[in-house]
């Protein structure tokens, strides 16, 4: 079994005789085993169960001499067995390097006994035995490495498992789905308090620019979810501001985004979410921008009551879409340069690339088209808020589906 040339009768004589007297004291030499390894550390005693410890050494040492010993065997049951314990020992938690350690222990003391029973029954036949050693701890390494590999493969199988558990709990929670138990499990699952500060971020998929997921940065955590046509990441704040989420984001996550305010514990995770896309659909199609729903809570009402701002439209700039589109775009890109530079006709200019005058020709004549009044407060609130809608719900939405009805 992995020997460089053909055993002659003479070397399967002996072997055939000692593995018979040794195959009668497995027994004896799987107590030997455990209390070696126990001695060795004691993680093998908190692992695994002795009565089961000692079923399998028995079972693996039977196997391995039986193995060593067979001059011909279509199935190597001692490998198969080795998978298994493989990934029965990466199930219990016991590490990797002692379950090693107990392969090549075994093999040591199979091959003393071997040793003793040949020096007690034809010691003449000591150099014989020797020949097969290479050949025997050439099986023992293959049979290392066939749990090695079994136990890698396991942890890998525990951790897809472990993730998909997780992903499927923050996933529940992104929901708001109420379930007993849901918020603790999460938690222990993530490694996160069930009561903190966390804030939720949404990006849609189809932007033009690709996305870094950050997952840890300046003492924030974050976790990352795909949707169907957006991608969501909770934030665990720690004691950090959103202004520091932002600016940790915004060169790595390209806008446009929006962020939800800071909610106080996992519950509120589901809420949050619906916070933050109500934030991303406050965006235009040309913003680039992570955007906080806090600085945009006039135009999340008008996006939250879609029904009401097609009449907000219609009340306030309802002359306005009867002009040719190039027209109303002019006043409508007017009115946002003048309410960019707070107020300031001439700012507006600079950023429009005309004369103040033109500027104010141009509102003056919006005032008219509108009946509406920029100087009045009421006026403007409903003129600024007509805008937002009209760019929000005309066509020129954001690239994010609307938020979701809030069943709160």
């Amino acid at each position: 079994m992995g020997g460089r040339r053909a055993r002659t009768e003479a070397e399967w004589s002996v072997l055939l005789t000692a593995a018979e007297v040794l195959l009668e004291r497995i027994p004896a030499l799987t107590e030997q085993l455990i209390g070696d390894l126990a001695k060795h550390s004691p993680l093998f005693d908190l692992a695994v169960p002795r009565d089961e410890h000692w079923q399998q050494v028995s079972e693996a040492m039977r196997y391995g001499i039986e193995a060593f010993a067979a001059r011909r065997s279509d199935t190597r049951k001692d490998l198969v067995y080795a998978e298994e314990l493989g990934r029965r020992r990466a199930e219990q938690g016991l590490p990797l390097d002692l379950l090693l350690y107990a392969y090549r222990r075994a093999g040591r003391l199979t091959w003393d006994e071997l040793l003793d029973i040949v020096t007690e029954e034809d010691p003449e036949a000591l150099p014989v035995l020797a020949r097969t050693a290479g050949a025997m701890w050439a099986g023992i390494e293959q049979q290392a490495a066939a749990t090695a590999e079994a136990y890698r493969a396991g942890e890998r199988e525990m951790r897809r498992r472990s993730d998909e558990r997780v992903q499927a709990l923050l996933d529940a929670l992104l929901e708001g789905e109420p379930a007993p138990g849901l918020t603790a499990r999460a938690a222990a699952g993530l490694d996160l308090p069930e009561q903190g500060r966390y804030a939720v971020v949404v990006l849609p998929v189809d932007r033009r620019d690709s996305v870094h997921r950050v997952v840890s940065a300046g003492g924030m955590r974050l976790f990352w979810r795909m949707r169907a046509e957006r991608e969501l990441a909770v934030a665990a704040l720690g004691s950090s501001s959103l202004d520091e989420l932002v600016a940790e984001l915004a060169d790595r996550c390209p806008g446009p985004g929006g962020i939800s305010p800071v909610v106080d514990g996992l519950a509120e995770l589901g809420r949050a979410r619906r916070l933050a896309e109500t934030a991303l659909a406050t965006c235009g199609a040309d913003d680039r921008s992570l955007v906080r729903l806090t600085d945009r809570l006039p135009t999340a009402l008008v996006v939250r009551q879609p029904e009401l701002a097609g009449e907000l439209v219609q009340a306030v700039l309802g002359p306005l879409l009867e002009l040719d589109p190039a027209d109303r775009a002019v006043l409508l890109e007017t009115l946002d340069a003048w309410l960019a530079a707070e107020g300031s006709a001439g700012r507006a200019a600079t950023r429009l690339y005309c004369h103040r005058n033109t500027v104010f020709n141009r509102l003056r004549r919006l005032e008219q088209l509108t009946s509406r009044s920029l100087s009045r407060p009421h006026d403007l609130i409903a003129l600024t808020l007509a805008r937002d809608a009209f760019r929000l719900n005309a066509g020129a939405g954001p690239p994010a589906a609307r938020p979701e009805p809030s069943a709160g």
